[in-house]
C-alpha cells in the first residue's frame, strides 16, 4: 500500500540518506520524446530542507536530464531499499538545472565538498512523496564505487573538460537544448528578436 506526503520527514529522509544510488527520471513535453532514467550513484546527494534535494551531475553521454528540466521542470527521484526491509520511496517536483558556468553554480556545488568539478547541479523543489512496499526489489549487496566517473571528470585539464562538456552535451537526443554557452543563448534571442 503506498503512503503519499506533501514533503520528506524524518523516517524518509533516513531512508533516502541510507541508500547508495537512486535514479532520475525526466521526459520532454513532446508525446514523440524519450523517456529519460538515469541512475547515480557516488555522495551526489543533499538534502536541504524538507522540501528541496540536490544532486550533483558529474557529467555523462548525455544531456536529457538538464534539457527535460529546462524545457518543463518535471522530475522524479526513486530510491530503493537492496537490503533491510523493502521499500521504495519516490520524490516528485519541479527541478532546476544549473550548469557549471551559470550564475550561483558555485554556490550550489559547495554543497558537495568532496567535488571539485561537475557539469551541473540539479535542484528539485519536492511536490510529492510516495512510499510503496518494494517486495520485488531484490537483495543486493553494495561492494564498492566503481571509479571510473571520478578519474575520468579530473584527468583532464579545466579548457579541455570544457570544451568537451560543450561538443558533446550541446543537444538532447531529441534536440533539445542541453548545454549552450551564455553568449550564445544571448545570440539566439538577439536572432529571434530580429527575425520578428
Amino acid at each position: 500500500m503506498a503512503n503519499t506526503y506533501p514533503h520528506l520527514n524524518d523516517k524518509l529522509t533516513a531512508f533516502i540518506r541510507r541508500q547508495k544510488m537512486f535514479f532520475v527520471a525526466t521526459a520532454p513535453l513532446s508525446a514523440e520524446g524519450s523517456v529519460n532514467v538515469s541512475p547515480k550513484g557516488y555522495d551526489s546527494l543533499a538534502i536541504i530542507d524538507e522540501r528541496t534535494i540536490a544532486y550533483l551531475d558529474l557529467g555523462g553521454s548525455g544531456i536529457e536530464t538538464h534539457a527535460h528540466v529546462r524545457e518543463n521542470g518535471r522530475i522524479t527521484l526513486m530510491f530503493c531499499a537492496f537490503e533491510g526491509a523493502a521499500n521504495i520511496v519516490r520524490v516528485y517536483g519541479r527541478g532546476e538545472a544549473v550548469m557549471f558556468d551559470d550564475p550561483g553554480f558555485a554556490e550550489k556545488r559547495a554543497l558537495f565538498p568532496g567535488f571539485s568539478r561537475a557539469r551541473g547541479v540539479i535542484t528539485v523543489h519536492v511536490t510529492r512523496v510516495q512510499d510503496s512496499c518494494g517486495w520485488a526489489v531484490p537483495f543486493f549487496e553494495y561492494k564498492s564505487e566503481r571509479d571510473q566517473l571520478r578519474r575520468w571528470v579530473d584527468a583532464a585539464d579545466e579548457d579541455t573538460w570544457t570544451e568537451r562538456r560543450y561538443a558533446s552535451n550541446a543537444l538532447s537526443i531529441d534536440g533539445l537544448p542541453g548545454l549552450v554557452r551564455a553568449r550564445e543563448e544571448v545570440l539566439s534571442a538577439d536572432d529571434a528578436d530580429e527575425r520578428r
